[in-house]
């Protein structure tokens, strides 16, 4: 492979170009996650069931995270900037169907289109703006950037529960998706005169048709499965049905991508032990994005808060992640990546434990539920920095699209089945509670809640589960720093 000479000219990446890319981010962590918390509000206004919301809400990330590495892909070959703007424009156009979508028969379909588009947009962003982040930024100046683009990412998401009740609340949930359109114009008003990223390739390339189809394939019926496995039963004719064509179509598409040259989803990028280790964690760490939307509805559900006063409690999470977002940056140019990602995991598994203990009295809850909100956003920006630019390093210059967009991927089906399986786990649970966790906790105050107070102390143990699994693949993958840099 060249590199496009458009590419190779003397670029230096600049601080208008950076925050135009964030605001990219921020339109999807920001604005599109505010269904973690928003979503009974949006379900009540327009009618729809616990079940159809939970597929809205988790339907974002599963479009963003099946196109994702297709977009990266195709970025490295059209143009990043172009990806990138393109995922703009698709973000506007979602943001605009949420926005209108009307009571009755029309709003299901309505809102799962927006919010697949908002998805979309998020597999054009993502992967595109980290490859032009590693165009045009290097060293120290690349680390910063990543931190900047990280505080867009994982700040948004601790930042998008806040602000998605105080907007629900105030102005109504229709508010959150309209700033979203004006956050969207104003990056690409931002991104204006930057130069054109991209490799060309030397001979004929050829769309992977038959990898990108059987992984969609594979993908719904795994989402259909985590969300409405319950629901549909198991062990139904259905259920039978959609493991057999996730079986199938899953083993179709490991052997069209192991033996195409033109795959789109290269699986020869996981020889890196540290690129597979920062991703593999990444998944697990995204994973936990289930915290939030079962903490926020046991207070809701189980304590009668508003998604306001619900939002009030993660306060601590928006403001420590991004403080502490270039904490991590510095302890990334100390330590290497190692240390400080194992740090960040154990932070957010200690404060899903102090977001668990749904047995107190609400009151109580409170101060533990701030408490550990507050820790999460600390875990996660120990996390954030090291985790991205130990992927970003270890990828070939003419794959950094594709590469982000595994790495990315990561990302959004992490959030998509932790938001799936939690949120499942809490809806099975809440309507009969779990008998044997009755018999080994003592539940103080109310009883009639009980039965939701039970599945989500389950649901979160899930997620407890996750983090310990993403700090054995970093201790596996992730080689010890030959020494502290200084």
């Amino acid at each position: 492979m060249s590199t496009n000479p458009q590419a190779e000219r003397p670029y230096k990446g600049n601080d208008r170009l950076l925050f135009g890319i964030i605001m990219g981010v921020v339109a999807f962590w920001l604005f599109a996650q505010t269904t973690l918390n928003v979503a009974p509000d949006m379900g009540r206004a327009l009618g729809l069931s616990a079940s159809v919301m939970n597929v809205a809400v988790a339907i974002t990330s599963l479009f963003s995270g099946i196109f994702i590495v297709v977009v990266g892909g195709l970025a490295d070959r059209v143009g990043r900037l172009k990806i990138t703007r393109i995922g703009f424009y698709l973000s506007i156009v979602g943001s605009l169907l949420v926005a209108i979508t009307p009571q009755g028969h029309l709003a299901a379909p309505v809102i799962l289109l927006g919010r697949a588009l908002q998805g979309l947009s998020a597999a054009c962003i993502m992967p595109a703006s980290l490859a032009l982040v590693k165009a045009f930024w290097d060293g120290p100046e690349r680390q910063r950037a990543i931190s900047m683009w990280s505080i867009g990412s994982w700040g948004g998401s601790g930042l998008c529960s806040l602000v998605g009740g105080l907007m629900s609340q105030n102005f109504g949930w229709r508010s959150i998706f309209w700033v979203d359109i004006v956050v969207c114009l104003l990056g690409l008003w931002m991104m204006r005169g930057a130069p054109e990223s991209k490799v060309e390739t030397k001979g004929e390339y050829k769309f992977d048709l038959s990898g990108v189809l059987t992984f969609m394939v594979t993908m719904v019926a795994l989402q259909v499965l985590v969300t409405q496995g319950n629901k549909l039963g198991w062990t139904s004719p259905v259920g039978l049905a959609l493991w057999v064509v996730l079986i199938a179509f899953g083993w179709m598409f490991l052997r069209i991508e192991n033996r195409k040259r033109s795959a789109f989803f290269d699986f020869g990028l996981f020889r890196n032990p540290i690129y597979t280790g920062a991703t593999i964690s990444n998944f697990l760490i995204n994973g936990t994005a289930g915290t939030l939307i079962v903490s926020l509805q046991l207070v809701q559900i189980g304590g009668g808060m508003n998604a306001q006063q619900a939002g009030f409690l993660t306060l601590g999470y928006a403001v420590a992640i991004i403080a502490f977002i270039r904490v991590g940056e510095k302890l990334l140019q100390r330590f290497g990546p190692r240390k400080p990602m194992i740090w960040g995991c154990l932070i957010t598994g200690l404060a899903i434990v102090m977001v668990s203990p749904a047995n107190l009295m609400l009151t109580d809850y409170k101060f533990f539920a701030i408490a550990g909100y507050s820790l999460f956003g600390i875990g996660l920006a120990f996390y954030a920095t090291p985790s991205t630019d130990a992927a970003l390093s270890n990828l070939p210059a003419a794959q950094t699209g594709a590469g982000s967009g595994i790495y990315k991927m990561a990302s959004s089906l992490g959030a998509a089945f932790g938001v799936a399986i939690s949120a499942a786990i809490f809806t099975a649970l809440n309507g009969n509670g779990a008998d044997w966790l009755a018999g080994m906790v003592t539940f103080v105050g109310r009883q009639d809640n009980l039965a939701v107070r039970e599945a989500a102390m389950i649901a979160l143990g899930f997620n407890v589960l996750m983090v310990a699994v993403a700090i054995l693949s970093i201790m596996l993958t992730i080689p010890k720093a030959t020494k502290e840099r200084v």
